[in-house]
């Protein structure tokens, strides 16, 4: 059987003394053909872009740090119907709860367990305020840009980087 398209030889398999690492055959297509020429300014499999990567992950790690030190999360109150409802969800917690003690391998037990905790969970998302601090245009800019510019350039670099054609 021949080589596949883009093979360093055109030896047919039966012929191959190579180690299989360095043939790539059709039938064994998990196997990738060796990376003895990259380096490691390669980022994402294509050639270059290593710069770019480390400037975009650190813009964009400095802009989400600034972005969510601005951000204020509150919790409130548990209301339906005008009344404080969050021991309501305890019910179903409690009673899976003393029906795993009772009996360990209990379905309904366990059901009533994970339902009763996902409805905490539900409950405290739901309950969540989250308010931006106010802070200058400026400062609002400069976190956007640096979160956005960072994670363009961390795009950017995966895309393929030829050198520069010398005359």
């Amino acid at each position: 059987m021949p080589l596949a398209y883009g093979d360093r030889n055109s030896e047919t398999k039966a012929n191959c003394q190579l180690p299989v690492a360095n043939c790539f055959f059709i039938s064994n297509a998990a196997i990738l053909l060796p990376m003895e020429n990259r380096s490691m300014s390669d980022v994402g499999g294509t050639p270059g872009g290593l710069g770019e990567f480390v400037i975009g992950l650190i813009m964009a790690c400095v802009g989400g740090y600034l972005l969510s030190n601005q951000v204020k999360v509150v919790g409130s109150y548990w209301d339906l119907w005008g009344t404080n409802s969050f021991g309501l969800t305890l019910i179903p917690l409690l009673f899976g709860v003393g029906i795993l003690f009772w009996k360990g391998r209990s379905t309904i037990g366990w059901l009533l367990t994970v339902a009763g905790a996902l409805f905490i969970l539900a409950g405290v998302i739901a309950n969540m305020h989250i308010y931006f601090q106010p802070t200058s245009l400026f400062n609002t800019v400069l976190m956007l840009v640096l979160l956005v510019g960072g994670v363009a350039l961390i795009a950017r670099s995966t895309r393929p980087h030829h050198a520069a054609a010398s005359e």
